[in-house]
């Protein structure tokens, strides 16, 4: 249930059922296992103790209630260090693995503190959880509530953002690094940031040693519920609660949103050789979804273990879990990660109207966030654009990366499939009812290569990740145009700059939600690595100093966000259609070979022509907008369309112009030739935009006959 603090500058809170719950006069433990057979609660006085300072024992007939275990402590509150410690049966084979001597993290810990402590007695110690306070006081601060198709989305790493020495932050690879970035946020133009994993994660491997290659991205969860104390300046139990609610509090008031990528698929206790943690020594049967009577873990998520998602107790678990961070930390949406697994039953098998997903879209608690998810996972499933039947799922468009990669490296066949990405994948949504919107639009994502190295690289180059090159996606798309990784050739680099310039104005000017990955905007290479999962040092880190060496790259894709921002035309809510005419006769979309006659889908040609019909817009902003595409590796020339006469053309964008001549943010560019003849270089795109579409009123009624 919500609750509402006393203070009027304090605001609701989702109170969680399980867990620490905090009193005025103590805390209370609760904690679900119904195969256990004793229950301790393990209270530490210190982060670094290897052993507690006092164990109590949970009574059997008066602390247990169902399957629940549930006892108040008097005398302690926000800070108290703690685990749990379960018997049961012990039956590898058979599914159950409680293990009387494990310290077990609560699975609804809101904070984590310390490291994995190996003993001499063979027991790991993990860290300890922290009985957490949810007041804060967030001054008024709500939800944003942005319309998913006005939203321009920025995937990031928080610790990666600002880590770099060259970030000058007072606080970098934290939270509360993020907040010294948001005026580059602002101004670049991005609506939401939505941040790779920030609950908890191991630091380091999980018997305590530092790795030379850690996992940097944070996809093997450890604590669902809370933030990841390594994002935290201040490392006193619990800091990270804190800091987290101010970054989000923060980029609210500079009108962005808050997106976490969530990891409801899979858990860091690995198979049965990984290690007892937390949900292995409370119920496994029930957290996990297991094969061969128990003995084996199912693993559709490729990381050893599959969570159980559409268990009771455990779609439970994640729908309090969700509503802890929207109503707790104040975000905004999430992106699911392998988001299929969420489509399959305890057996493993995908089932239509899955009950997960189906709820969450349904949740009213969960109505004023953005639900997106990745549409496969590990185990063949692919549901790109059949992901739920609900119109709140978006999700990643991995068509959409695709068709667009693959058009501008010249592939043959495949200006149709452009076409189609351009407005809105209405192949892939239109069929169930959904909209432009529920396709978040992508050329590169935090798997894979950026956008520099997809057209610097034909082959991924991962060998620092110390797995002989055998990560990693094959199957790339990419194309380096004549010499592998940095050249100082100019005409190569010319190419490549206008290849990435080509495949951002198709991913800001196409239906649909784009989503840039941080440092795309001003050519962050990863060195040809397209699997930097391990490592947390310069590869993956955001270099500020590139923000000065490519500021007309930056430039560029400012320029085109703000357009977007301010265009309904490339935004539409609804699928276009070319029968569909405004007064003036202009389709909403309609589509032209280079000579200005209608497309013809079968020539093979990969040139075209497409204009977007300006919806009737009351605020007077938007736009029609012509793209004239060239992915061909000769130059060509365009004759602007019939339809097209007789409005005053400006020049936006010409992806093979030099700078400034590369885009014109005023819509101030020079107009086509009288001739409506427009040459295009090879590999290029240009748009153009008239003047606003006025909406005309209404025709007045007729006055009515004289009775």
């Amino acid at each position: 249930m919500l609750m509402r603090y006393p203070h009027p500058e304090l605001q609701f809170t989702h109170a969680l059922p399980y867990g620490a719950l905090l009193h005025d006069n103590g805390v209370q433990f609760v904690v679900f296992s119904r195969s256990a057979t004793a229950m301790r609660l393990l209270l530490y006085d210190k982060v670094h103790d290897r052993e507690p300072s006092e164990i109590i024992e949970l009574d059997r007939d008066t602390d247990r209630w169902g399957d629940i275990w549930s006892i108040h402590v008097p005398g302690i509150g926000a800070g108290q260090l703690y685990h749990f410690q379960a018997d049961g049966p012990y039956d590898p084979q058979a599914g159950q693995w409680f293990d009387g001597r494990a310290r077990l993290i609560d699975p609804y810990a809101k904070a984590l503190a310390g490291v994995f402590q190996p003993a001499p007695d063979g027991v790991l110690r993990p860290p300890k959880c922290v009985v957490v306070d949810d007041a804060f006081d967030w001054e008024g601060d709500r939800h944003l509530r942005r319309e998913l198709s006005e939203s321009v989305i920025y995937e990031m790493h928080v610790r990666g953002f600002t880590q770099s020495r060259s970030s000058g932050s007072r606080h970098p690879g934290t939270y509360l690094g993020v907040i010294d970035k948001i005026p580059y946020l602002q101004s670049l133009g991005v609506t939401a940031v939505e941040l790779m994993p920030v609950h908890e994660f191991p630091i380091r491997d999980i018997h305590g040693r530092k790795l030379k290659r850690p996992n940097y991205w944070g996809y093997d969860p450890l604590a669902f519920f809370a933030p990841h104390r390594g994002y935290a300046v201040d490392d006193t139990p619990g800091s990270q609660v804190l800091e987290f609610k101010q970054m989000v509090k923060a980029l609210h008031q500079a009108g962005i949103e808050v997106i976490l990528d969530v990891v409801f698929n899979h858990t860091c206790e690995g198979n049965e050789m990984g290690p007892v943690l937390s949900f292995k020594g409370l119920e496994n049967h029930v957290y996990y979804m297991l094969c061969n009577g128990g003995a084996h873990y199912a693993n559709y998520s490729g990381c050893g273990n599959t969570v159980n998602g559409n268990h009771p107790i455990v779609r439970e678990m994640i729908f309090h879990c969700l509503r802890h961070w929207v109503h707790n930390y104040h975000v905004d949406g999430f992106r699911f990660d392998l988001a299929s697994i969420l489509s399959r039953n305890r057996h493993g098998e995908l089932v239509p109207n899955p009950p997960l997903v189906e709820a969450i879209a349904e949740d009213p608690m969960l109505a004023d966030t953005k639900i997106i998810a990745e549409a496969w996972d590990a185990a063949g499933a692919y549901q790109v654009g059949s992901f739920g039947e609900h119109h709140r799922w978006a999700e990643w468009n991995g068509r959409f990366r695709d068709d667009v990669r693959r058009f501008w490296r010249g592939d043959a066949g495949t200006v149709g499939a452009l076409a189609t990405r351009l407005c809105g994948s209405s192949d892939l949504y239109e069929h169930a009812g959904r909209k432009p919107y529920n396709s978040i639009n992508f050329v590169t994502s935090h798997d894979g290569f950026t956008l520099n190295d997809l057209v610097s690289f034909r082959d991924k180059h991962n060998e620092a990740n110390g797995e002989n090159n055998r990560d990693g996606d094959n199957h790339n798309c990419s194309d380096n145009y004549g010499v592998e990784g940095p050249t100082r050739r100019r005409a190569i680099n010319a190419v490549r700059t206008q290849q990435i310039k080509n495949m951002l104005c198709t991913l800001l000017l196409s239906q649909g939600v784009p989503m840039l990955v941080a440092g795309d905007e001003v050519r962050r290479t990863q060195r040809g690595n397209n699997n930097a999962y391990c490592q947390d040092n310069a590869i993956s880190w955001f270099d500020w100093h590139l923000v000065d060496k490519h500021a007309d790259m930056l430039r560029f894709v400012s320029a085109l966000i703000k357009f977007r921002r301010e265009q309904p035309t490339v935004r539409r809510t609804e699928f276009m259609s070319g029968s569909s005419l405004r007064a003036d006769g202009v389709p909403e979309v309609s589509w032209y070979s280079t000579q200005g006659t209608a497309m013809d889908w079968h020539a093979g040609d990969m040139a075209l022509t497409c204009l977007l019909g300006a919806p009737v817009d009351p605020t007077g902003r938007a736009r029609d907008v012509l793209l004239l595409i060239n992915s061909t590796p000769d130059p060509r020339e365009f004759v602007l369309p019939p339809i097209a006469k007789g409005r005053a053309w400006r020049l936006f964008v010409d992806t093979a112009a030099e700078p400034p001549g590369d885009i014109y943010p005023n819509l101030d560019g020079p107009a086509p030739p009288a001739s409506l003849r427009m040459p295009l270089s090879f590999r290029s795109l240009k748009c153009l935009v008239a003047p606003p579409v006025i909406s005309q009123p209404a025709p007045a009624e007729p006055p009515a006959a004289a009775k």
